[in-house]
């Protein structure tokens, strides 16, 4: 029985079967779509290394025949033949990718899904649908890639660019196609005399049909059979054979047209309501004449010609829907996607797509990872002895993963409010008890604040600068105020400052709050000095 793999999903195919001549079939399709599908051979830094393990329509095999595209069969979209122990020790891992050929996007695909057969058996299926994907026109399925043996991995990671993007991605160069040469001009006729006529054709017997050939027989390492077609519906047999029955033009004696009699009961199988004269409506699309009604709870079949309730507009009959009014309530749910590194879901979540800027790493705090798409490595994040120790005596220390690869990871932490700040070279100050992730590229150092009557003597923050962008989580909505002579804030209620202001500690040490009227039951606040132009983030929040 073959295993039912989600995206993300790996295991070792010596756990799927001890065979290693494999077929891999792909299944694509969408309305007026057409697929290229491809294979990369990747090196050991995920590169198209060599252009001769690129297979696709214009190169259907690698030299030595451990990989081949063998086409459209059983079935399946597109298909190749897979030897694993074939493969030469340079390549590192197998790529199976999908892109639309024109005008599209992934998002209007139907039902697909990768497979993997040996021995005429599937082991291995990862199904998908255009539902999982949005503006992407392209989707890289699944890999096989070596980590002390071979293995298998769902990656269903879709990919704004085309084919050549997808090549530009691996590192392989689109060859530019060279103009045609110009044809050379003919020279002038010389005199010639008229040609003869050919002669008639003489009588002759029409050729014998040709014998029809044996089928193929089926690949030797074990290609699945081809599904039988399904049997033609009745329903959709002689669906307007109905006749037309017409009502008398000339009135009755008398002058007047009596009343019509009130309709008898509909027959079953026949829509109330039917006048007469009326030729009878046929069944509607996968229906079949003279059905009982729809069972308790499910909506009734809508008119002909008309849109059923619950489908999307320009949605196709006949697809099954996953129940009315669903998709309409998850539609405001839906993935963003904006084409830029960082993109706000809402606001408690975060996604970063870590092929943008080159694939640079970011840092994230450890356990905010909620989901992740595609190939991403989280590795711990040291600060170093000194770090450490700073970290510890500040109460700034930060237990940081960095994450890298290809694909979007997604973030938050406590439900917490999430905004992102993009740095242009400037600098930032924020608390480490309100930082969430950012750009490995940034530059971070603590901070002290000095003051008399704090717990050892000081406060600490975390500054930032460079270029990239923060992820800053706060308790609610926050406000952001320009900094003037006269303003104070709680220091726990602060969230950031611009790094060119200056800070000031104003301790009001109690032995408990409210000690006199005007007392702002605050022990500690501070105070904040600059030149127009510098501000403070404030959060509706106290620790």
């Amino acid at each position: 029985m073959a295993r039912e793999f989600q995206r993300g999903h790996k295991a070792k195919i010596s756990d799927l079967t001890p065979g290693t001549d494999l077929y891999v079939g792909v299944q694509i399709a969408g309305p007026g779509l057409t697929f290229d599908i491809s294979c990369f051979g990747l090196d050991a830094n995920e590169q198209l290394s060599d252009d001769r393990y690129f297979i696709f329509f214009n190169q259907p095999k690698s030299p030595e025949e451990s990989i081949q595209l063998l086409g459209a069969q059983a079935g399946d979209t597109e298909s190749f033949r897979v030897t694993l122990d074939r493969i030469p020790a340079s390549i590192h891992r197998l790529s199976f990718t999908a892109t639309v050929d024109g005008a599209g996007q992934m998002s209007q695909v139907g039902p697909g899904y990768i497979r993997i057969v040996a021995g005429g058996e599937e082991v291995v299926r990862y199904a998908f649908t255009g539902s999982e994907f949005s503006t992407e026109r392209a989707v890289m399925l699944g890999d096989f890639y070596r980590k002390d043996v071979w293995r298998f991995a769902a990656v269903g990671q879709g990919f704004d660019g085309g084919l050549e993007a997808l090549l530009k991605n691996f590192g392989g160069e689109v060859a530019e196609e060279e103009p045609a040469a110009p044809q050379p001009q003919a020279a002038a006729p010389s005199f010639a005399p008229p040609a003869q006529a050919s002669p008639a054709p003489s009588f002759g017997a029409p050729a014998a049909p040709q014998a029809p050939q044996a089928p193929q027989p089926a690949p030797s390492f074990g290609a699945p059979p081809a599904p039988a077609p399904p049997p033609m519906p009745a329903a959709q047999q002689q669906m307007h054979a109905a006749p037309t029955i017409v009502a008398p033009l000339a009135p009755p004696p008398g002058g007047t047209v009596p009343p019509p009699p009130p309709p008898p009961p509909a027959p079953y199988g026949q829509q109330p309501g039917q006048q007469f004269g009326q030729p009878p409506q046929p069944p509607q699309f996968g229906q079949v004449p003279g059905q009982a009604p729809p069972p308790y709870g499910q909506p009734a079949p809508a008119p002909f010609g008309q849109q059923p309730p619950g489908m999307p507009p320009g949605g196709q009959q006949g697809v099954p829907q996953a129940g009315a009014g669903l998709l309409a309530a998850l539609q405001p749910y839906k993935e963003t996607a904006t084409g830029q590194r960082w993109t706000s879901q809402n606001s408690q979540l975060m996604r970063v797509d870590l092929t943008m800027s080159g694939g640079a790493g970011v840092l994230a705090r450890q356990g905010s990872m909620v989901m992740y798409q595609g190939k991403v490595d989280f590795s711990y994040k040291g600060a170093g002895f000194a770090g450490r120790m700073v970290g510890n005596a500040t109460g700034q220390e930060m237990q940081l993963m960095r994450c890298t690869g290809r694909g979007q990871v997604f973030l938050a932490e406590d439900g917490t409010h999430l905004h992102s700040i993009e740095l242009q070279g400037d600098g930032i100050c924020v608390s480490a008890e309100n930082v969430l992730a950012f750009d490995e590229s940034l530059q971070y150092e603590v901070r002290r604040i000095e003051g008399h009557g704090i717990p050892g003597g000081a406060l600490f923050t975390m500054q930032f600068q460079g270029t990239g962008t923060i992820v800053v989580k706060t308790h609610g909505t926050p406000v952001v105020l320009p900094v003037t002579p006269t303003t104070f804030a709680d220091c726990n209620a602060v969230v950031a400052w611009s790094s060119a202001s200056q800070v000031i500690v104003s301790s009001q040490v109690r032995l408990r709050r409210n000690a006199y009227p005007g007392h702002s039951g605050e022990s500690v606040n501070l105070q904040f000095r600059g030149a127009p132009g510098n501000f403070i983030v404030v959060q509706p929040y106290e620790v």
